[in-house]
């Protein structure tokens, strides 16, 4: 008989987690590792927001704050959604979390009942499924092809609607094919949910600040304002600004959603951290320089990144217009190498050959892809890349 709970057994690790773990591993071993899985920008925290942090523990702002965030990171989180998405929004529609993960869980507790659906478009985030699992919630996989781009129609998701629908997860751009739904894609989706007045859509826009499309960056809200009483907008600080150990990430929502969330975190969490706080008020609210700087430095390594992994036989690498992953097929890989069956076993092939270590599309649901982060210097990528070239040439 197990000793945990049921909840518990039926979900997995995260994958990104124990490839990272394996990688850091075989480097105590003194084995020559890169690494290409990091769910982190490579950038330091910006000087000003560390100057913030460390007011702070000097004004003595280290005790328990409000267990949905301080008045001043709520004011600033206002005043970010309505000077960067048109958005309007009043405090009791916030809650801060510690990181825009708790967010996202908070909101599937305060929701979701035993057997409720969540549809979860893949390729996903590694823990959506898990997360909606561990809210008594049943995840109902929708596949988005590469055909639409990776990114569900309205005809999909009108398919994939039942009595048990209560959420849709959106996550744009998304992780990990860095793909971001337009405006017009957007509005077909909320034409088919508006017929649907039970399900909520929770949008993951972590990812926001690293996006380099040519069309302003839309959120789901911007297209469908009409649906402002059953969606939440899911964002933080850890990917645009270089602040993913400070965890802080929030919730913007139906006050009476919200309110329901920060009972489960004053239950669980209580607050977030009161310097962490202080620190992402620094972000909200200070220079904004440091983003477009970091989102500039991603963007020249994804245009290093892309051709050189379509280089590689049997490699089919798709564009993107944001994040910092490339999520290319491997499948003409797979399907040539002697003893490699799937992207689990090339992902383990690949960092015992090349010594390069990258996370199975697989843990994302989108089996024959690898993922690989480039959240790296350009020396650093070009070595890792050029040693996966090396090592299936070799082959």
């Amino acid at each position: 008989m197990s000793r945990t709970s049921q909840k518990v057994d039926q979900i997995k690790p995260s994958a990104t987690i124990q490839v990272s773990m394996k990688a850091m591993e075989l480097r105590a071993q003194g084995k020559d590792i890169l690494s290409l899985d990091a769910g982190e920008p490579d950038f330091d925290t910006p000087k000003h927001i560390r100057q913030a942090a460390i007011a702070a523990i000097r004004a003595g702002k280290t005790r328990y704050t409000e267990v949905d965030g301080t008045p001043e990171l709520k004011r600033a989180i206002i005043d970010k959604l309505r000077r960067e998405n048109g958005l309007e929004f009043e405090a009791p529609q916030i809650i801060v979390s510690s990181g825009a993960k708790q967010s996202l869980f908070n909101l599937m507790v305060a929701l979701l009942n035993r057997g409720d659906e969540a549809i979860v478009p893949a390729p996903y985030w590694v823990s959506y499924p898990d997360m909606v699992k561990l809210a008594d919630g049943r995840p109902a996989i929708l596949a988005a092809s590469a055909e639409n781009d990776y990114k569900i129609t309205a005809r999909e998701l009108q398919n994939s609607l039942n009595e048990d629908t209560r959420m849709l997860i959106l996550n744009s751009p998304c992780n990990p094919t860095g793909k971001v739904y337009t405006e017009r894609e957007y509005r077909a989706l909320g034409e088919v949910l508006t017929e649907h007045p039970k399900v909520f859509i929770a949008c993951d826009d972590i990812y926001e600040h690293i996006y380099w499309g040519e069309a302003p960056y839309r959120t789901f809200l911007n297209a469908c304002p009409e649906l402002a009483s059953r969606t939440l907008v899911i964002n933080g600080v850890s990917k645009g600004y270089a602040m993913t150990g400070w965890r802080i990430g929030y919730l913007a929502g139906p006050a009476d959603l919200v309110a329901a969330m920060r009972k489960v975190q004053g239950q669980s969490t209580s607050c977030p951290c009161s310097v962490s706080q202080a620190a992402a008020t620094a972000a909200l609210s200070g220079p904004q320089d440091c983003v477009v700087e970091m989102q500039q430095a991603f963007k020249r390594r994804y245009d290093y990144i892309r051709p050189a992994l379509n280089s590689i036989a049997g490699v089919v690498c798709p564009s993107c217009d944001g994040a910092f992953y490339a999520f290319p097929s491997f499948q003409g890989v797979i399907d040539r190498l002697d003893g490699v069956r799937d992207d689990v076993e090339l992902a383990a092939w690949l960092l015992e050959r090349a010594g390069v270590s990258t996370v199975p599309g697989s843990a994302f649901g989108a089996p024959g892809h690898l993922r690989l982060s480039f959240a790296a210097g350009m020396d650093y990528l070009e070595e890792a890349v050029g040693r996966i070239k090396a090592a299936l040439e070799k082959k």
